[in-house]
């Protein structure tokens, strides 16, 4: 098998030659230790700033070379995803791309834009934040049914929006499994924010299910620009939980998020056969509904929640590709020995599943220790070719 073929065939719950790997996603600091030069690659500030001043086409063609260099020497990848690349949205700006009015530096770390919000820089912890230049109102604003009424079709996307994500296609979607974007998810909608959105959803039920309508038409309508031609299965992320459970009851989301999770699914299944689910926190209690809306593989299995790889295998391990979860704690402020003990870990909590990708609890995420990746990795290379289905 290859690796296409593994993670297809681990996907659908069938028999591997060996297990497969997979990463949501990697930061720019351990792409950039692999390949021996800084990269703007999951670099939020980096790239932002070289987005401002007009380098869109120069950040781009960069992306492409290290992502190329990147997987070609982490041969042992099997799943790949075009997550590293994502700046604005789900894919690059437009070929061209020159902002007319960019933000002006106040200092380091700090710009301004012309109508006074502020950007604010983290370099040390990969992070950008804008404040808006107006105070947002403490109510709870009244929506009706007639703003969401239109069916309106959105903006076609310019196709050099998807120069990075059709490169990673073209170089490794021979060999490789790809799991590319969608048009996007509708979930749990949240309307101003998280707060007032949790208040909507109680108080005005009625509108959400017209505006979850509306957002189901439109991404309905851009999956068949999104989807590029030649990716095997779709990821798509919509994170729906705080560590102690669902952000709305089982209930509530039966009634005003399910239907229009559902419909998504399986609109996107009309252009793949496979949809994977990145969705954070412990989401158990809403779990089967999740899994009855078609997924076929659930990713991001953070261990400081009740989530975890035995409790998938043993509830949905017939229905659910699991992937993950060596855990992200670990792989950031443990050593090379917990690394290789978590890859153990992992393998052993999943020597029953039906379908296992092996991956971090959520990605190599930024101050992840370059050893401890490597370590990861490599204890990940002795073990694979356990068969355990």
């Amino acid at each position: 098998m290859n690796s296409k073929e593994r993670v297809r065939a681990a996907i659908a719950k069938q028999p591997v030659d060996r297990v497969p790997l997979g990463f949501y996603l990697v930061d720019h600091d351990t792409i950039s230790r692999v390949i021996g030069r800084p990269t703007y690659l999951r670099n939020r500030v980096a790239q932002k700033l070289a987005y401002w001043a007009g380098r869109r086409d120069e950040v781009v063609e960069s992306m492409k070379a290290d992502i190329t260099d990147f997987y070609t020497k982490i041969d042992c990848v099997d799943l790949l995803t075009f997550k590293e690349g994502q700046m604005e949205g789900v894919a690059v700006p437009p070929k061209g791309f020159r902002p007319e009015n960019p933000p002006r530096k106040i200092d380091e770390n700090t710009y301004e834009e012309a109508d006074g919000s502020i950007w604010k820089f983290s370099p040390d912890a990969n992070d950008v934040a804008l404040i808006p230049h107006f105070k947002v109102s403490d109510e709870l604003k009244e929506y009706t049914v007639d703003e969401f009424a239109g069916r309106t079709p959105p903006a076609i996307p310019d196709p050099s929006c998807f120069e990075y994500a059709d490169h990673l296609i073209a170089v490794f979607g021979q060999d490789r499994y790809i799991a590319g974007f969608s048009g996007g998810l509708v979930a749990i909608t949240m309307l101003d924010g998280t707060e007032k959105g949790l208040m909507t959803l109680a108080l005005q039920p009625d509108e959400i299910k017209v505006c979850n309508e509306q957002r189901v038409f439109q991404q309905n309508f851009l999956d068949e620009y999104y989807i590029r031609t030649g990716v095997d299965g779709v990821l798509i992320e919509y994170d729906m939980a705080g560590t102690n459970g669902p952000l709305v009851s089982p209930s509530m989301f039966r009634e005003l998020c399910f239907p229009y999770y559902r419909e998504r699914i399986q609109h996107i299944k009309q252009f793949v056969p496979q949809v994977i689910l990145h969705n954070c926190g412990n989401n158990l209690p809403i779990m089967d509904m999740l899994v009855d809306g078609g997924i076929d593989a659930y990713e991001s299995i953070q261990t400081n929640s009740a989530m975890s790889v035995k409790a998938l295998i043993k509830g949905y391990g017939d229905r659910l590709c699991v992937w993950g979860a060596v855990a992200l704690e670990w792989l950031i402020d443990g050593t090379p020995d917990d690394a290789r003990r978590e890859v153990r870990r992992c393998f052993e909590d999943a020597k029953d599943a039906p379908g296992f990708i092996l991956g971090p609890s959520h990605s190599i995420a930024f101050g992840t220790k370059y050893d401890n990746f490597m370590a990861m990795l490599d204890e990940f290379v002795k073990l694979r070719d356990r068969i355990y289905y």
